[in-house]
């Protein structure tokens, strides 16, 4: 990443400097790298402030989307294009000098970034941060920080609904009151309806009002927020036809949710000037309920990928950024269902696996939110193979047969295909992404080269 964005000084911890300096010596760009503590003002501050004014078009920073193989692609965000951001999502979210944001996001992606750094300073709203690091390993702070500084608006990724729900003991919740929450923003994965419940199951008895869930679709291309869900209710939840969606990418409504129904949970309406459409392979519209790709332009994009034309000339045309992110719209509102190329194809059916990954949460025996899927061609047959990693606690290998038995039942129940692979293996052998998340691509290029290919299959 320093090197493709020909960074000429790193700021870091006297403790990372000497390793920084060893492993960054190679590249010429790189003038200077600076141990924060021994940085002081230089100068008079009324002399900065004098200095010529960026313009609107100038690049304020590069967001560095997050990738399975590291960080690749710098989004050029201009000075315009992140104060529009901002003046638009505060207004879809009506924030008010009133709220107090409290955030364990990273400031390195785009979630912690804008909605925890850079909006609330430029609105002077106040900010309770803290570090990720710290919140992993003792969740109950994000939650003692709400009740001890009144916190009203509060981002999370979806795992950490349920995360926060299964990882806190009963006995620390005592004396909690989140009754000053007015939003809790789902964002930055795909939103999954059962964590809004298993959130709202386990908090409500201190004082969280579930109505205030709520759900958001952003990327850094713009900024940060696409869609944010009506500030005022809940989200809406679409129950469609499971067998529809996979067959024919058609969203369409069915009745109570059961094993043939999927409750899909909107992301809301384009925030201030942005727009959206869906389209097809070849980027013509799509009517209402058809899944496709997300498109999207707005004043808060970004002006391109940083000397990376090659990307940029594929994601935009005639001002429309193509995303990847696959979905639909119904009334308007997005709904969003999975990433394109992670898509499962197998005979003629789409298999989104992030609904494979659901299903198996809360399997016996399985590590909840340390499951990925993935498809791998069939060369013979001309289709793809449904392959699932699973983390697991056991070694016995009875134990390992159980477990397995029961996630084969469970694919098959919810998609009508049998998964061809699936391998169990022990804690912290999955990829994750700087974000955090699953690394679906890095896993299944691990999973062919250690496992397959060792095989011999």
């Amino acid at each position: 990443m320093v090197a493709l964005s020909e960074v000429r000084a790193v700021i870091t911890y006297s403790d990372m400097q000497p390793s920084l300096e060893t492993h960054l010596a190679s590249i010429s760009t790189l003038t200077a790298i600076l141990n924060i503590d021994d940085l002081e003002p230089e100068g008079r501050l009324a002399d900065y402030l004098d200095r010529a004014p960026s313009r609107p078009g100038d690049t304020a920073f590069l967001q560095h989307s997050s990738g399975s193989t590291g960080l690749q692609k710098g989004v050029m965000l201009a000075h315009g294009a992140v104060l529009n951001q901002v003046a638009a999502y505060s207004e879809s979210i009506r924030l008010s000098p009133d709220d107090v944001i409290v955030s364990w996001l990273p400031l390195y992606h785009d979630m912690g970034l804008i909605a925890g750094f850079i909006m609330p300073v430029i609105q002077g709203v106040h900010l309770v941060l803290m570090s990720p690091f710290h919140w992993v390993r003792e969740p109950f702070m994000l939650l003692q920080a709400i009740h001890q500084h009144r916190g009203t608006l509060c981002w999370l990724p979806n795992f950490a609904y349920n995360f926060l729900a299964t990882r806190i003991r009963p006995s620390a919740l005592d004396g909690l009151d989140l009754s000053s929450l007015r939003a809790v923003i789902n964002c930055s994965e795909p939103v999954r309806h059962d964590s809004h419940l298993t959130f709202a199951a386990k908090f409500t008895p201190y004082g969280l009002n579930p109505d205030t869930l709520h759900t958001c679709y952003a990327m850094a291309e713009n900024t940060f927020a696409v869609t944010q869900s009506a500030i005022d209710h809940p989200p809406v939840v679409d129950m469609i036809d499971r067998r529809l969606i996979m067959e024919q990418r058609i969203a369409q409504p069915a009745g109570n949710l059961d094993a043939s129904t999927v409750a899909m949970v909107s992301c809301g309406q384009p925030i201030p000037n942005t727009e959206i459409r869906i389209v097809d392979a070849e980027r013509r519209d799509l009517p209402e309920r058809r899944v496709g790709e997300i498109a999207l332009r707005s004043n808060c994009m970004l002006s391109g990928y940083y000397h990376r034309a090659d990307a940029t000339d594929q994601a935009m045309q005639d001002g429309w950024h193509f995303t990847g992110d696959l979905g639909y719209i119904a009334d308007g509102e997005l709904y969003i269902t999975g990433r394109a190329k992670d898509l499962i194809i197998v005979g003629g059916k789409n298999i989104y696996p992030q609904d494979i990954e659901n299903i198996l949460n809360d399997v016996p025996g399985v590590h909840p939110g340390r499951t990925v899927a993935f498809g791998v061609l069939n060369e013979q047959l001309g289709t793809e193979d449904i392959a699932v990693i699973c983390e697991v606690e056991t070694e016995d290998e009875d134990e390992h047969a159980q477990i397995t038995r029961e996630i084969r039942s469970r694919i098959a129940q919810t998609t009508d295909v049998m998964a061809h692979y699936v391998h169990l293996v022990g804690p912290m052998w999955l990829l994750k992404t700087s974000s955090g998340k699953i690394a679906r691509n890095a896993n299944r290029e691990k999973f062919l080269k250690e496992v397959l290919n060792a095989n011999g299959s």
